[in-house]
C-alpha cells in the first residue's frame, strides 16, 4: 500500500465569498438608539397633528429601517415616547422625545385624540403585517409590566391606546394576563389599568365581543386583576357599575353563575357516585353548596336535575335507556324535594325537565312518566303541572311535551275538581 502523503487541495485565493444577507443580519450589532435616531429624522419634518403625514413618513422609513428587529424599540416609541431600560425606566441619553407617539395626546387622554394614533399603526401594521406578533408577543406584555412606574396620566393614555389597539384587532387580549402579577394587582392598580382598556375596547364593540375576547385571549377569571386577600365577587361587581360598566358587572355575574351551576353539577355527580353516602347526606352537602355559591334558587333546581342526569348510565342498550332514566330518577328524587318548595322552583324544575328531554331525544317520549314519578316523589305539585300546561313551558319541543303530558294534565284538573267540590 502507498504510504504517499494526500496532495493538498487546491484553494482560492483573491475570492470574496459573499455572505447570506440573513447571516449578515443576525450578526448584525442591535442598536435601538441608532434606530430611534434615524425613526425620529423621518418624522420630525411633518407638522404636529398630521397623522397622514406620520403614516406616509413611517411607510418610507420602513423601506430603509429594519423594523422586525426593533419592533420592541419602536412600540416603546410609540407607547411611552421613547426607550425604555430594564426597570422600566427611560434610556439617559440626549434623544428630544418622540415626534410622534401617543404621550403627545391630550391630557387628559380622550379616546377620540388617541384614536387617530390607533389608526395610524392600524393602517402601519396592514402594510408591514410582521409589526402585529411582536406588538402582542413581546412589546405588550414587556410595557404592561412596569405601568405602576408610570405616572398617572402616562398609565391612563397606555390604558385606552390598548384598549382601542385590542378592539381592533391589532393585538388579543392575551397581553392582559400580565397584570395578574403581584407587584401590579397591589393597591387596584392592575383593575384600574384593566376597567380604562374594557371601556376604550366597548367604544366599537359589544360586551359579547370583549367576552370572547377575553376567554379566547386566556383571561378566564376577572377576579385575578385583584389581590389574593381581596377577591370577592361582590366587590368587583360594585366596582364596574361605579365605574359606568354595568355591561361588563353584568358579563362577570353571568360568568360566575356558570362557573358556580357546573361546580354544582359537579359536586353533585360525585356525590351521586359515592354509594356510602345516603339522601341526607347529599341533600345536606347541596344545602351548604346553595349557600356558597351565588345561584337563584330556581336555576339551582336546574343544576341539581343536570347533576343527577351525568349518574345516568349512558352507554346502556338503546331499548333500556328509558327505563335505567326512570330508575335512577326514582332514586334521586327525593333529594330534589327540599329544593322545590314553591311554585317558581317547582315549574323551574319541569322546565328543566323538558329541555333535557328535547335535547337528550332517547328519553323524550318518558317525559310524562318523569313528571308522574317527580310528582309522586312530592317534587313538583299539581298545581305546578297544571299552570306549566297552560301558561309555563318552554319554546323547546313545546307543542309535543304538551300533548304527551295533556292525559296527565287532565287527570291532575279532575282531581282539583273534585277537592274543590268536597270543600
Amino acid at each position: 500500500m502507498s504510504t504517499q502523503s494526500a496532495a493538498p487541495k487546491p484553494s482560492l485565493t483573491g475570492v470574496r465569498i459573499k455572505a447570506r444577507k440573513g447571516a449578515v443580519k443576525a450578526q448584525a450589532k442591535h442598536e435601538p438608539a441608532v434606530f430611534r435616531d434615524q425613526l425620529y429624522k423621518h418624522l420630525e419634518t411633518v407638522p404636529e397633528g398630521d397623522f397622514d403625514g406620520y403614516y406616509n413618513k413611517l411607510v418610507q422609513a420602513g423601506s430603509t429601517l429594519e423594523f422586525l428587529k426593533y419592533a420592541d424599540a419602536f412600540y416603546e416609541i410609540f407607547f411611552v415616547g421613547g426607550l425604555l431600560q430594564p426597570g422600566g425606566t427611560y434610556v439617559q441619553d440626549t434623544a428630544p422625545p418622540a415626534p410622534f407617539s401617543i404621550l403627545n395626546a391630550k391630557n387628559p387622554p380622550e379616546v377620540d385624540d388617541l384614536k387617530k394614533y390607533v389608526d395610524v399603526l392600524n393602517k402601519l401594521s396592514r402594510r408591514y403585517k410582521y409589526l402585529q406578533r411582536p406588538l402582542e408577543q413581546s412589546s405588550l406584555p414587556g410595557l404592561i409590566q412596569y405601568v405602576n412606574r408610570w405616572p398617572a396620566e402616562l398609565r391612563d393614555k397606555f390604558a385606552v391606546t390598548t384598549g382601542l389597539v385590542m378592539s381592533q384587532g391589532l393585538s388579543t387580549t392575551a397581553p392582559l394576563v400580565n397584570f395578574f402579577k403581584d407587584h401590579l394587582v397591589k393597591d387596584n392598580l392592575a383593575l384600574d389599568v384593566v376597567t380604562l382598556i374594557f371601556r376604550a375596547y366597548l367604544v366599537d364593540q359589544t360586551m359579547e365581543h370583549l367576552g370572547s375576547a377575553l376567554r379566547k385571549g386566556g383571561v378566564k377569571d376577572l377576579l385575578l386583576f385583584l389581590p389574593a386577600n381581596k377577591r370577592d365577587p361582590k366587590a368587583l361587581e360594585e366596582h364596574f357599575k361605579k365605574a359606568g360598566l354595568p355591561q361588563v358587572a353584568e358579563w362577570f355575574i353571568r360568568k360566575q353563575s356558570a362557573a358556580a351551576k357546573d361546580s354544582v353539577v359537579k359536586t353533585l355527580k360525585e356525590l351521586c357516585e359515592d354509594e356510602n353516602r345516603t339522601n341526607d347526606e347529599i341533600i345536606d352537602a347541596l344545602k351548604t353548596s346553595q349557600e356558597e355559591q351565588p345561584i337563584p334558587e330556581a336555576d339551582f333546581v336546574g343544576c341539581i336535575w343536570q347533576g343527577l342526569m351525568t349518574v345516568v348510565d349512558w352507554n346502556s342498550r338503546a331499548d333500556q335507556i328509558e327505563a335505567v332514566v326512570l330508575r335512577e330518577v326514582d332514586k334521586y328524587a327525593p333529594t330534589l324535594e327540599p329544593f322545590c318548595g314553591n311554585a317558581k322552583t317547582q315549574v323551574a324544575l319541569i322546565n328543566a325537565v323538558q329541555v333535557y328531554c328535547y335535547e337528550e331525544t332517547r328519553i323524550m317520549k318518558t317525559f310524562p312518566q318523569l313528571l308522574k314519578i317527580l310528582y309522586n316523589k312530592d317534587s313538583i305539585s299539581a298545581q305546578a303541572i297544571i299552570y306549566w300546561y297552560h301558561k309555563g313551558a318552554k319554546a323547546q319541543g313545546k307543542q309535543h311535551f304538551l300533548k304527551a303530558t295533556e292525559p296527565l294534565v287532565k287527570f291532575l284538573e279532575a282531581q282539583e275538581d273534585e277537592t274543590d267540590e268536597e270543600d
